[in-house]
């Protein structure tokens, strides 16, 4: 879960819809149709979610989408959006895991 400020002044510096999602409406939808996909092919049947004990090798998965951006995957899918995904869960887990720092150098964990 996103650790949002609760100061009002704050949370107002964070705009999630017209700073992200109006910027780039077409990306986040394909990536988000690629979590769909990847969900059907690895859980068929179940809730949407990330199972993050399918792949940690996100930067060496995104290198090599890097490589071949502007092309499709052999799935018909393009690989800048694996790329995007990617760098998505990259950055989620390096946000979390400095949460967990934080936390822990300030004795709450």
């Amino acid at each position: 879960m996103a650790d949002l400020p609760t100061d009002a002044a704050k949370r107002k510096q964070i705009p999630i819809t017209t700073g992200c999602f109006d910027y780039f409406p077409d990306a986040l939808a394909a990536v988000a149709e690629l979590s769909y996909l990847a969900t059907q092919q690895h859980h068929p049947g179940k809730p949407m979610h990330w199972d993050r004990s399918k792949s940690r090798d996100h930067a060496d998965c995104a290198g090599r989408h890097l490589i071949q951006r502007g092309t499709l995957d052999t799935d018909g899918i393009r690989h800048t959006t694996k790329l995007a995904w990617r760098a998505l869960a990259m950055l989620q887990l390096e946000i979390e895991a400095s949460r967990v720092d934080s936390a822990t150098k300030n004795g709450a964990a």
